[in-house]
């Protein structure tokens, strides 16, 4: 079967994803506020699961592989407005590199069943994928080319990554719901406009 070719809209879509997740990825910079506690809210994992279930697995997948591959060739996109190649060797790249990864499976899951509870659970799993594949990279960076701090342990780099978890799992299913809504308003939209022509 041959896959169908990006539109003009879709490329639209895409770039504006790119666009939600630099932006979200730096969001303190321009609402400071959202440092809870002394841990930064940002909604880079936010925007990529969102791109996922909105825009579907080919595309949301795409569209992160984009925010990357912009990042690294120097655009100051990544958190605290940082870009270029040496990113990679950052401990905190997993989780970049996870966002393709985790678009394409929630847009997956969203594609076989168009559910409320499908749509949460999706959200949910892209969240788990960004914390095993991001937290492992970490764990791998400090072990092998990254200095370590003292006593580091792989139950201590999960331990840090606790932090985070309720605030990532509250915008996870935030992102299920808001993306179900916007599937219901597009789906209503296109009905009424359907029975406005037929009139």
């Amino acid at each position: 079967m041959k896959r169908k070719k990006f539109t003009a809209i879709d490329l639209t879509m895409g770039s504006l994803f790119v666009a939600l997740t630099a932006v979200g990825a730096n969001i303190t910079s321009i609402a400071p506020f959202m440092v809870v506690g002394g841990v930064p809210i940002t909604l880079q994992t936010f925007f990529a699961i969102l791109a996922g279930i909105v825009l579907g697995s080919r595309l949301g997948a795409f569209s992160m592989f984009v925010y990357m591959i912009l990042g690294l060739a120097g655009a100051p996109i990544f958190a605290q407005f940082k870009g270029g190649a040496g990113i990679m060797l950052s401990p905190t790249f997993g989780f970049i590199v996870s966002f393709i990864l985790l678009a394409y499976v929630a847009g997956k899951m969203v594609e076989m069943k168009r559910s409320f509870p499908m749509y949460v659970s999706a959200a949910l799993v892209g969240m788990v994928i960004n914390y095993i594949v991001g937290t492992n990279w970490m764990y791998a960076a400090y072990l092998f080319w990254f200095e370590a701090p003292e006593g580091l342990t792989y139950k201590m780099v999960w331990g840090w990554m606790m932090v985070p978890l309720p605030k990532d799992i509250i915008l996870s299913v935030l992102a299920g719901y808001l993306a179900f809504r916007l599937e219901k308003g597009a789906l209503a939209n296109t009905k009424f406009r359907r029975q406005k022509e037929a009139v």
